[in-house]
């Protein structure tokens, strides 16, 4: 039988600290029968104290149980006071609905917390109610918070509507985040997006700008519908990094279009073929 998200975070947090098992224990226990929030932010605040704010310690096997209760979920890099506290979120059983107090968390939590606040979004109960503050943190200016919500956080891409999810994908790429990281990325990748970053590609282009290869990624499966052949010929004939993800384009493009470019780059094609190029490994070809 699958455990729960609570349940993987409460044993995660429990192995680590073991010495604090018994007060986690109680602190979760009264919270699921219904205790008042002034008890949850005391909670809140004492974690840290009694935890530490040193990285949740996690194995591969962990990280896999963690894709198990939620597909997608991938709690690496959460801190072990963060995870205590998403776990709090979880159990507690308030008598106003989540939304509700998780927008008073949000309006008075710092950097950190809002951090650690975003990062629990999909296992949240009722997550498609948090589309306000949600929104919120993605204009947020503090990049750490930005990629709280847009990092290894499956939540946007089970909740976000086309238009939030590519003005998301631009704004990464505009403040220089990485798109490998977000969840469901090639399976949420629209026409309207591939559009949307080949201008702004070729904006970038006029004004003598970078273009990150990642956006590539975006366009080339839909590189036939928007006429990108040009800019992945541009791409192409760019940086060791950039005629690799111009490679991968067009092979995701698989047209003849796209085959004619590729065969002008067979080197690189062959490094594709052969698994030595990737989305996530985009520099191998440079020592070759």
């Amino acid at each position: 039988m699958t455990v729960t998200c609570f349940e993987l975070l409460r044993d995660w947090i429990c192995r680590q600290a073991p010495d604090q098992a018994d007060w986690l224990d109680d602190r979760y226990a009264a919270f699921s029968r219904g205790a008042n929030e002034q008890d949850l932010h005391l909670f809140l605040g004492l974690a840290p104290r009694r935890l530490g704010r040193q990285d949740l310690m996690l194995s591969p096997a962990d990280l896999a149980l963690a894709n198990q209760a939620y597909p997608g979920w991938n709690p690496a890099g959460w801190s072990l006071d963060g995870a205590a506290r998403v776990a709090a979120l979880l159990a507690f059983e308030g008598p106003r609905p989540f939304a509700a107090m998780f927008q008073d968390l949000v309006r008075t939590a710092d950097a950190r917390e809002l951090v650690t606040l975003y990062r629990g979004l999909a296992l949240y109960p009722q997550p498609e109610s948090l589309e306000f503050e949600v929104g919120e943190g993605l204009r947020s200016n503090m990049r750490a918070v930005f990629e709280s919500i847009v990092h290894y956080n499956p939540y946007p891409r089970d909740h976000f509507d086309e238009h939030r999810w590519n003005h998301m994908v631009l704004k990464a790429l505009f403040i220089g985040s990485g798109l490998g990281a977000i969840v469901g990325l090639d399976e949420r990748s629209n026409a309207e997006l591939a559009r949307i970053l080949l201008d702004y590609a070729q904006e970038r282009w006029a004004a003598g700008r970078p273009v990150s290869p990642e956006l590539w990624r975006c366009v080339g499966p839909f590189a036939e519908r928007v006429s990108a052949y040009a800019a992945l010929q541009r791409a192409l004939a760019g940086t060791p990094t950039e005629r690799g993800a111009a490679t991968l384009a067009l092979i995701a493009a698989d047209t003849p279009a796209a085959r004619d470019l590729l065969s002008t780059a067979p080197d690189t094609a062959a490094l594709a073929a052969d698994g030595r190029l990737d989305w996530n490994h985009l520099t191998l070809q440079e020592a070759a």
